[in-house]
């Protein structure tokens, strides 16, 4: 029977060997992401299987698919978390080498409610972690993590005798074909298609051309671990400057950025100028809201404050609902709600039928992205953006804090302005009008602009975007001198990934 694992760090090599480790930071809001090696181990991830097995038995299923990306330790990995799964008698249904989407899309094509997926997704080598769900098209929330931590850490797992292990081929082909015929594109579209090395390179390329793209002009999508230029993260500037050069370089209409287990989408227009995720997701807000009238759109605290102001989806009937940030949160609450879509700043699209399915897919985002190209025919992407309203929005800026102290130190934050507010006091010269703390603070400004502090849901960070109504200069002034400074007094806030 295997022990209950070890929280703490494991010094005696031949200890490593015959005790799991398991470090309790690891679960985190809506997945679960650790270091290999330092903070799990192979005994670790078996009893991951073994607890999640357990859960979903408690839950009433016992047929999973599971899957792993392309990174050097992901395939054992998934066969230690397959065993804890099979020891706890599940029936796991293996569909080898995935993208998050190809896995939740499984869920369906093998009729099967659960799965969990090996992935960091984008994420420093190093770094490993699960996407786990069981009730598609919803992944793991709060609640559901909270009891498997449970369940893993105390060692209260049952073994059933009644496990099965099935490698299913195929999955592949039927996914790429599910994923190409949600856009039709007829319109000769060059496109650049920017993996970053990580496994959305296997599929993506593929899917674009079967949609109709006329060009595909493939930008590191051979698969490699090491991720020799940059990390998969069509988010970070140094993905989204590459895919810049590269459309300057072949006189692309665009170009599509994938992460590293293809669940999210990034966006340069014709003239090499990026495209926040949330700006995209309000031009498709837009142009889905004259097909789908009086639609109803989710969008994170992160993304642009243009969504609640927008003429455009006022004149269609639309209504927008800000929420937590965080693939789970959006998802679930798009679920909820009924919504046509929901978007997120980092590049979580998520589209209910007839788009999508509701879960978050990389390249469903990109056949939605073509196909409003397709239906627009005398306008390019710079077009379309330009003919939004105009926000001045930040890269999203992520200092690192320490997993034990973030949530902590976030709850600080949030109390100084929550005080400043009371006490009538100013931003730069403007009165805070609201405070939006379902995650974190975003604190709105009289004029519309807005800062956000919230605790990363994956990484030993905290999150800073800010958004001006103003000038670029102003969006800068924002974080230098008013977020940057706050959090620079708190000894616990180290270097930033990024900064304006």
């Amino acid at each position: 029977m295997l022990p209950a694992p070890r929280a703490d760090l494991i010094a005696n090599t031949f200890d490593y060997e015959v005790l799991p480790l398991v470090k309790a930071t690891g679960f985190r809001e809506y997945d679960a992401r650790w270091l290999f090696g330092p903070e799990i181990n192979l005994l670790g991830v078996q009893a991951l299987g073994l607890g999640l097995g357990t859960y979903i038995h408690e839950l009433g299923q016992k047929r999973i698919v599971v899957g792993h990306d392309y990174r050097s330790y992901s395939l054992s990995i998934k066969q230690a978390l397959t065993i804890g799964l099979v020891a706890a008698g599940c029936e796991v249904i293996d569909i080898g080498l995935a993208t998050s989407p190809m896995a939740y899309f499984a869920q369906f094509d093998l009729d099967a409610p659960c799965v969990a997926m090996v992935t960091a997704s984008h994420n420093e080598n190093g770094w490993t972690g699960v996407k786990m769900g069981a009730q598609r098209p919803l992944t793991f929330g709060p609640d559901e993590m909270g009891r498997l931590k449970e369940i893993v850490l105390g060692g209260t797992w049952k073994q059933r005798p009644d496990g099965s292990v099935a490698q299913v081929d195929g999955v592949r082909e039927r996914y790429i074909a599910d994923a190409a015929s949600r856009a039709g594109i007829r319109r000769p579209l060059k496109v650049v298609c920017a993996c970053g090395n990580g496994t959305a390179g296997a599929f993506a390329p593929e899917a674009l051309r079967r949609m109709g793209v006329a060009v595909v002009y493939e930008m590191d999508c051979k698969l490699d671990w090491n991720f020799p230029k940059y990390n998969p993260n069509p988010e970070d500037a140094a993905m989204l400057h590459e895919m810049a050069k590269a459309v300057r370089e072949f006189g692309a209409d665009l170009a599509l950025g994938f992460d590293g287990d293809g669940d999210r989408c990034g966006v340069v227009d014709d003239e090499g100028e990026e495209i926040f995720a949330d700006k995209i997701g309000l031009m498709l807000a837009r142009d889905l809201s004259y097909l789908h009238k009086d639609a109803t759109f989710v969008v994170d605290v992160k993304s642009t404050g243009l969504f609640a102001t927008d003429e455009v989806l006022k004149a269609n009937g639309a209504n927008t609902v800000y929420w937590k940030t965080g693939h789970s949160y959006i998802k679930r609450k798009t679920a909820e709600l009924g919504a046509l879509a929901g978007f997120e700043k980092s590049g979580h699209f998520f589209f209910n039928p007839p788009i999508g399915r509701g879960y978050d897919d990389g390249i469903v985002a990109a056949a939605a992205i073509l196909a409003m190209l397709d239906r627009n025919p005398d306008k390019k992407l710079s077009d379309l953006k330009r003919a939004l309203p105009v926000a001045y929005t930040s890269l999203t800026m992520s200092p690192h804090v320490a997993d034990e102290v973030k949530y902590g130190l976030v709850d600080e934050v949030v109390a100084e302005y929550t005080a400043l507010r009371d006490a009538g006091g100013t931003i730069l010269g403007r009165k805070i009008v609201d405070l939006i703390t379902v995650n974190g603070v975003r604190v709105a400004l009289e004029d519309g602009s807005w800062v956000l502090v919230r605790a990363s849901s994956n990484k030993p960070e905290i999150v800073v975007v800010v958004e001006s109504q103003r000038s670029e200069d102003d969006m800068r002034a924002l974080f230098r001198e008013e977020v940057k400074p706050r959090l620079a007094k708190r000894p616990e806030v180290g270097a930033y990934n990024q900064e304006i």
